[in-house]
């Protein structure tokens, strides 16, 4: 990934707090066929290494399972968590009445995770992650649901179609185009743009810069 030194993101806790807030990340492999992306949701386990580790699930049909049975020790992944993004008006800066020198850009927050991935052992680490997963994204719901809400045997089914996999993490690499080559007058110039536009993503995108 091009990183410009104003962009780069190296604090493990900054990157770590993007993949918990967007958990659904692009997963990409070099098979047999070329470059392959799958979308997963992936749940992060700081206790994993000094970097952390992902957990995640596909289903069997899923071509990522021959591919992981095909690897000798694991397989070497790419994943990529896309934090907010939003088009930056021209218009925004308050620095166009100066002398009109700027252009459009994109503001975007990501991070790439490089590892290798591999299967889970047994269905208790499966299900284990599975607990984990759902109460990540339950959190804050009133009643919450939890796969013991089902028939035992309706979860268990539908377990056997999936496969666990662990991804220890070796290397992060975090970008954070924020408008850290602007004047602060541009960045908040940026800020009360976005304040104007609709979405999520605009709100989350100018807390980033704000900060």
């Amino acid at each position: 990934m091009y990183q410009p030194p104003a962009f780069r993101e190296e604090r493990v806790e900054a990157l770590h707090a993007l993949m918990r807030a967007h958990p659904l990340a692009t997963l990409v492999i070099t098979a047999a066929g070329g470059v392959e992306a799958n979308h997963l949701p992936l749940l992060l386990d700081d206790g994993g290494g000094d970097r952390g580790r992902l957990c995640g699930h596909f289903a069997t049909e899923n071509p990522l399972l021959s591919a992981l049975e095909e690897s000798e020790d694991g397989l070497a992944v790419l994943v990529i968590f896309h934090g907010p993004s939003h088009y930056v008006s021209p218009g925004w800066y308050p620095s166009k009445a100066k002398d009109g020198k700027v252009v459009p850009t994109w503001n975007y927050a990501v991070v790439h995770v490089h590892g290798v991935l591999r299967a889970m052992n047994g269905a208790n680490s499966l299900r284990a992650h599975l607990d984990a997963l759902v109460a990540a994204q339950e959190a804050g719901r009133s009643p919450p649901w939890s796969p013991a809400d089902a028939p035992a045997d309706f979860i268990a089914t539908m377990m056997t179609g999936i496969v666990g996999f662990n991804i220890e993490i070796e290397r992060l690499e975090g970008k954070f185009k924020l408008g850290q080559n602007r004047s602060a007058e541009d960045r908040a110039g940026v800020i009360q743009g976005l304040a104007g536009e609709d979405g999520a993503g605009a709100v989350e995108l100018a807390e980033m810069i704000r900060k």
